[in-house]
């Protein structure tokens, strides 16, 4: 029987699904339960289907709670990492929620909490990409664009736990308006909702494209990276056209956070990345490559693809909780 300590659950809370991965001590895999998020008003309800998520798990996996030594949660939005408070999370309608007082008070285990993209950044660290490194750069492009920055082995969290806001920085001063209040952020011109918005305009504008109908026939509300690469494959132009801005934007991007942290290796995440591979990776290589300040970065820096996908977020959770618990 596997000792209590050994045994930890990751949970992925994220705005379309919700999962939990029971993880050993070696990392390996034991069991695996997933479920559509159901956002509610009242943030008790959804905290009651993680609960019931991470039991189902532990179920499957063949143990019970008494063999689990934590419950570790990536949350979509800045989340205090020491007191486990959920600060702000818009797709869920959440805000200042004590997650893990609440779901320790449910599952009667510890539960920690962080910002999902620290905790899809730490798993590809650990377990993925970025293994065998020192110092990395995460950059998760989605329906925004989230980092982290990995620095000596470890997640670097800032003087208040928010460090590594990367999708906020500022590469056109005069952009488009972001979501956070300010114009020009990266995330504003290059995450998969503003290439959404930009083949509208062109569509609107009487160029042709195939996306929205793609979008129709899929029953799809917004542009997912499926839809993206679809399109994509049928050598829809507006798609193309759109794409290979972002990917411009993103590896200026790529190129700053190299400048200022140094890095052995930027890794590039999120759906787009998991659905093209090296088709979406490799520009944006090639436009970092321009704006690096020392020519031997072009051979010293790697920038890659993820390679966890969906389970970035829950086994980073797991690698998190381990190096915490470590302290404590």
């Amino acid at each position: 029987m596997p000792r209590s300590q050994d045994i930890i659950v990751g949970v992925d809370l994220g705005g379309t699904s919700l999962r939990a991965l029971v993880v050993n001590r070696k990392n390996e895999l034991l069991a695996m339960e997933k479920i559509p998020t159901k956002a509610s008003p009242r943030p008790s309800r959804l905290i009651a289907d993680i609960a019931a998520v991470v039991e189902e798990a532990i179920r499957r996996a063949g143990l019970n709670k008494k063999q689990v030594r934590a419950v570790s949660v990536g949350a979509p939005g800045p989340t205090d990492p020491y007191r486990g408070i959920v600060h702000s999370a818009p797709n869920l309608g959440w805000r200042e929620v004590a997650l893990a007082a609440q779901l320790k008070a449910l599952l009667h285990l510890p539960v920690l909490a962080d910002n999902d993209v620290h905790v899809g950044a730490i798993g590809e660290h650990v377990l993925g990409a970025g293994q065998g490194v020192q110092d990395m750069i995460a950059i998760f492009v989605g329906t925004g664009i989230g980092g982290a920055v990995i620095s000596q082995g470890r997640l670097y969290e800032g003087s208040s736990g928010a460090a590594g806001e990367v999708g906020h920085t500022v590469v056109k001063v005069d952009g488009p308006l972001c979501g956070c209040g300010h114009r020009g952020c990266v995330e504003a011109l290059a995450s998969r909702t503003a290439m959404e918005r930009e083949v509208r305009a062109a569509i609107r504008k009487g160029h042709k494209s195939i996306v929205l109908k793609i979008m129709k026939e899929t029953h799809r509300a917004r542009m997912t990276s499926s839809v993206l690469a679809r399109a994509l494959k049928k050598n829809d132009k507006v798609m193309r056209k759109v794409l290979a801005g972002a990917q411009l934007y993103l590896g200026i991007l790529v190129a700053n956070m190299v400048n200022i942290f140094d890095p052995e290796r930027v890794v590039i995440g999120g759906g787009i990345n998991e659905r093209l591979g090296e088709e979406f990776v490799g520009p944006i290589r090639a436009a970092a490559h321009q704006y690096f300040l020392r020519p031997k970065d072009v051979h010293r820096v790697k920038i890659v693809g993820g390679l966890l996908g969906d389970n970035a977020g829950a086994l980073g959770a797991v690698v998190l909780a381990r190096q915490r618990l470590s302290k404590s």
